[in-house]
């Protein structure tokens, strides 16, 4: 029978769980979630088994990354199901902690990140989102102190701005990226997915397919400003409200014109209805 997670609610639990476990320098890994886990955050607790011998998962919806018209209130929360699914996985640790755990009153220091933070992605239509995600995650970090801890590629910006800041401040773990799960239509795995209608369900591997033909025309030589034109044109014409469709250099995120500047990173952002989805590959 497979044992249950131990759940950990205060910081002297979640101590002395992590003592316990990793007894005999044990390696810990961390997956940080905010729930409504899908296969995405599942493969990201695989690649933690392969690399540590404990893996603990946080489940934790961080207000601070949330503006005052987006959907914290609404966005899904599935806790039985969670930690059925982290149970068949051979978890060891969920780090649930409530508000006032992370922000207790008074609470009156954050991070201000800068760098890939500023690249003028997610910065320029979220800018509350960085300084939170950096906060809560560099809290995790000190909290959970794992060796490594494992975050998706879809939210490509925040994984190199986690990257970023656990190296300026020497918080002592490895930041790794794991691959883009999808469905089997391409469109990448979000909790948010769940907010999208039948027809908009239909419409959303519009982006996806995007920047493949994007990708595709600028190896094949074509202009990049030309081919990200089209390729806005495309998700516009399909129903998308555009916030960006960019090429940048796949590690500083800095504006590129052609392959010989470095490795290239496509992404994009877009509203269908009421739901904003995100996506990236590797051009």
């Amino acid at each position: 029978m497979t044992r249950s997670p131990i759940v950990a609610r205060s910081l002297s639990s979640l101590h002395r769980a992590r003592a316990e476990l990793c007894k005999r320098n044990a390696t810990l890994a961390l997956v940080p979630t905010m729930g409504a886990l899908h296969d995405g955050h599942v493969s990201l607790v695989r690649l933690a088994k392969k690399r540590a011998k404990r893996v603990a998962v946080s489940i934790f919806v961080n207000p601070t990354q949330f503006a005052a018209h987006e959907d914290l209130g609404s966005y899904p929360r599935t806790w039985k199901d969670d930690i059925a699914r982290l149970t068949d996985e051979g978890v060891d640790l969920v780090w649930n902690p409530d508000v006032t755990t992370m922000y207790p009153d008074g609470f009156a220091t954050r991070i201000a990140p800068e760098g890939p933070a500023l690249a003028g992605l997610e910065d320029k239509f979220r800018p509350h989102f960085f300084g939170g995600v950096a906060t809560v995650v560099a809290k995790l970090f000190t909290q959970v102190r794992p060796d490594m801890a494992f975050f998706g590629e879809k939210d490509f910006q925040q994984l190199k701005v986690v990257t970023r800041m656990a190296r300026d401040l020497d918080l002592g773990v490895k930041v790794i990226g794991g691959a883009i799960i999808r469905e089997r239509d391409g469109l990448a795995m979000s909790s948010r997915n769940v907010y999208l209608s039948p027809d908009q369900r239909r419409t959303a591997p519009v982006l996806f397919r995007t920047l493949k033909e994007t990708s595709k025309r600028m190896r094949g030589g074509d202009d990049f400003r030309a081919a990200l034109a089209d390729g806005a044109k495309v998700i516009r014409e399909a129903g998308f409200a555009l916030d960006y469709l960019e090429a940048r250099h796949a590690e500083n995120l800095a504006p590129i014109a052609s392959f010989s500047e470095g490795p290239v990173r496509l992404l994009v952002a877009a509203k269908i209805g009421t739901t904003r989805l995100i996506d990236n590959i590797k051009a």
